[in-house]
């Protein structure tokens, strides 16, 4: 099933339980334009309402890169003045903060370039796989942007600040084994290997209890978070309703009877 994100440059579809959303725009690099961000939202919270949805993949079109970073060509338009800089930033923040709406797993598939604001976006997901050869980095100190306090947040919470200062103040392009070492990535596989070992872990992940799982990333979620401003109560709730649910008693079962359990979300 086809997701209609209004355009053709960030696509969404449904394929046995998993939501795949790619950035359609292999002749930029898949460089991440304005329409790009407004399909975002969009794409994810369909995903996040199909109850059929067990995972999420992101990945880029074309083989040559995940996300290379902001559409430039498109800055002298609608990053310039003050009016166009807060109508793109609203669409962007949107963007941004539709990736914590969703409590089902992402994982990130990595192919060649993840760069600025392909790596801002790699890192909203849950697992990032890449292939090797791909590289990684944030050239903002090379192009006189402003780097926002969200993105060096999450960027520290990720690497640490000693590899964040590296990534932000050298502005330099990391290789995939640099960016295994920060932290930045889960594993490095064969280009030619990426999607069978990306389906793989899709399938293992949708095959768990998916209350357990939602409930498991909702608490990641809170321990990055401020300790005044955690939300325990959703979390101890979502844990307890996976003990009150029937794919609690459906896993006891199971593991009685040596078999694999069928798990509905219920």
């Amino acid at each position: 099933m086809h997701v209609d994100t209004g355009t053709d440059k960030l696509l969404a579809r449904i394929e046995d339980g998993i939501g795949w959303m790619t950035y359609n725009a292999p002749e930029r690099h898949n460089a991440i334009s304005l329409s790009m961000q407004l399909a975002v939202p969009v794409a994810l919270r369909a995903f996040q309402a199909d109850p059929d949805v067990r995972v999420i993949i992101v990945h880029g079109a074309g083989g040559r890169a995940f996300v290379s970073g902001a559409d430039i060509s498109e800055f002298g338009e609608k990053r310039t003045s003050v009016e166009a800089r807060a109508e793109y930033d609203k669409a962007a923040n949107e963007a941004w903060g539709s990736w914590r709406e969703v409590d089902k797993p992402i994982i990130a598939m990595i192919q060649g370039y993840c760069i600025g604001g392909g790596l801002l976006t790699a890192i909203q997901t849950d697992i990032r796989i890449c292939s090797e050869g791909s590289v990684f980095g944030v050239p903002a100190a090379k192009l006189g942007l402003g780097y926002g306090y969200g993105g060096v947040e999450q960027l520290v919470a990720l690497t640490g600040p000693a590899w964040a200062a590296e990534i932000l103040f050298s502005a330099r392009r990391l290789s995939a084994e640099e960016a295994l070492q920060a932290g930045v990535v889960n594993r490095i596989v064969p280009a030619e290997q990426l999607e069978a070992a990306v389906r793989e872990l899709a399938a293992t992940i949708a095959a768990n209890a998916p209350l357990t799982v939602a409930a498991c990333k909702v608490a990641i979620r809170e321990v990055l978070r401020d300790p005044g401003k955690r939300d325990l109560a959703k979390v101890n709730a979502m844990t307890e309703a996976c003990f009150r649910s029937e794919d609690y008693l459906e896993g006891q079962r199971a593991f009685m009877e040596k078999r694999t359990p069928r798990f509905r979300g219920v």
